[in-house]
């Protein structure tokens, strides 16, 4: 009987090893580098949000029965049109919009964060502070879980153009000034733009079905100015690829980081299939 020289396959110890310890260095470096990245981008958050609410001013009702009145028909006879006619618009002042936000049941949510402050170069303006989550930390007594954070909140300027996007009203950020005067890093208005202030209204019986019949949305003169106009098909001009600009870029990040660790797992398992034929020969 011939004793043969055992086969060295992929299914030696090695060769098992060395990929069992290289999956590991990937799964660990991928933490890491994700937890790193995630504590720099709240670093970054705090330098230009606040730790404190700063509502925005809602408007007054009080004693406006009569404009009140005037808006609602306004906004009524507008839905009728989208129904009855091929070519309709409406335009909205900053004060309008402001009214209907601080009047409207459906809209009580904005109040307090955001509020129309004008226009400029074919934008709109908006006061906002928008709360944000801030930075995990463990939870104190009380709290629930065992992993809370403190909010942050953007307070300042936003200019933005409006857009449909989906058969529901966007924002395209353009700029966003802080009290601070710190810079708002590019990366985080790509991240947050589109900003989607109508997209829990899409479902709602009445202001969902409005929004889908539109044909366009622009800002002019500082107001707001929705249309639909005989021939015109609504267009997403807000791209997939721009509103995941930067997450794209982090799996990239991840991606390149990944394959270097193959490619390292696998000269480690062809290294140890040569050192055992070397030796069994």
């Amino acid at each position: 009987m011939t004793d043969k020289p055992a086969q060295v396959s992929a299914r030696s110890p090695i060769a098992g090893c060395a990929i069992l310890i290289t999956a590991l260095l990937v799964i660990g470096f991928l933490i890491v580098f994700s937890v790193v990245a995630l504590f720099r981008q709240f670093n970054a958050i705090e330098k230009f949000t606040s730790d404190r609410p700063q509502p925005v001013a809602i408007e007054l009702t009080s004693g406006r029965e009569a404009e009140i009145s005037a808006l609602t028909g306004k906004l009524k006879a507008f839905a009728a049109a989208l129904d009855e006619t091929e070519t309709t618009g409406l335009v909205l002042t900053p004060a309008e919009m402001n009214l209907a936000i601080a009047t409207w049941e459906p809209f009580k949510e904005l109040r307090g964060t955001v509020r129309a402050a004008g226009g400029t170069d074919g934008a709109l303006v908006f006061d906002i502070s928008f709360p944000m989550n801030g930075k995990p930390r463990l939870a104190r007594d009380g709290e629930p879980g065992w992993l809370a954070s403190d909010p942050r909140y953007l307070v300042g300027k936003l200019t933005a153009t409006p857009d449909l996007s989906q058969r529901e009203v966007v924002l395209r950020i353009k700029g966003i000034d802080v009290p601070s005067g710190v810079t708002v890093p590019k990366e985080f208005m790509e991240q947050m733009s589109p900003y989607r202030i109508t997209e829990r209204y899409t479902t709602d019986r009445v202001i969902g079905p409005v929004m889908a019949k539109l044909s366009g949305v622009q800002a002019r003169d500082g107001n707001l100015v929705l249309r639909r106009a005989k021939g015109e098909t609504p267009k997403d001009s807000i791209s997939r690829a721009e509103v995941e600009s930067s997450t794209s870029r982090l799996f990239i990040i991840l991606g390149v980081a990944a394959t270097l660790f193959l490619l390292f797992a696998g000269t480690v398992v062809f290294i140890g299939l040569r050192a055992k034929r070397r030796k069994e020969t």
